[in-house]
């Protein structure tokens, strides 16, 4: 894979010089973290030829969505460094999006079975136990759309941006996602209106023996919050 100088996409292909570091720089990503990715995705990005123009090839198709989500880059800014028009651009995301859903749709869950032990045990260890994972929202920041749907969805720089809610274990593996909603909203809205808060309160997610934590609480599982986060019985703030 590799850029022309000034920024300007070449072409996508294997170079023996394109080392991990240059894949770190461009994707935040391992050359072979990228290669898995793109071979698992690029059946599912294909284009037609027309007698218009010659359709962008797969693996760049692929590049581009991980580049721009990689780089937070505005769709004018990072199209032009690939050499394709914003409309391309906005195509090669929904797809690329897509296509890792239907790919890697298992690989965000909630652990079960050996997995779970896994995580239960290596929050133990550091001290807090039954406990399952942390949570935490964060924005993700969007190009303004003409159709934008109200002012919910921007701050006072009139910057657009959604929450996404974010359960993680120790090692950083997305356990569960949950965003969509404008940046108005607060975390405790967003947790309560998430399918985590359903299947915790319908007692889908924490069902081990009871523990009693330091200060008294009892809980068979929960996982870490903040102080945004409401007060519920499996979310602990330390």
């Amino acid at each position: 894979m590799r850029w022309r100088a000034g920024g300007t996409w070449e072409d996508l292909r294997v170079c023996d010089d394109a080392t991990d570091d240059y894949f770190r720089e461009k994707l935040r990503m391992s050359r072979r973290v990228f290669m898995e990715i793109s071979e698992a995705c690029v059946p599912h990005v294909q284009r037609q030829v027309t007698f218009y123009k010659e359709p962008l090839q797969p693996e760049q198709i692929v590049a581009y969505a991980l580049y721009r989500w990689a780089t937070g880059e505005s769709y004018d800014n990072s199209t032009s460094s690939f050499g394709t028009g914003r409309t391309s651009g906005v195509r090669a995301v929904r797809d690329v999006t897509a296509a890792i859903l239907r790919v890697y749709g298992e690989k965000i869950s909630w652990p079960t079975g050996v997995w779970k032990q896994v995580v239960l045990r290596a929050f133990l260890d550091k001290g807090f136990p039954n406990c399952h994972g942390a949570i935490d929202c964060t924005y993700i920041y969007v190009d303004k759309l003409a159709n934008a749907p109200s002012e919910n969805y921007f701050d006072r720089k009139h910057r657009f941006f959604v929450i996404a809610q974010v359960v993680v274990d120790l090692d950083l593996r997305v356990l569960d996602v949950f965003v969509g909603y404008p940046g108005s909203c607060h975390n405790i809205r967003v947790i309560q209106l998430s399918s985590l808060s359903r299947r915790a309160e319908e007692g889908l997610l924490f069902c081990g023996p009871p523990v009693t934590l330091p200060g008294g609480v009892t809980t068979s599982g929960y996982i870490l919050g903040d102080n945004g986060d409401p007060p519920y019985e499996w979310v602990v703030v330390p």
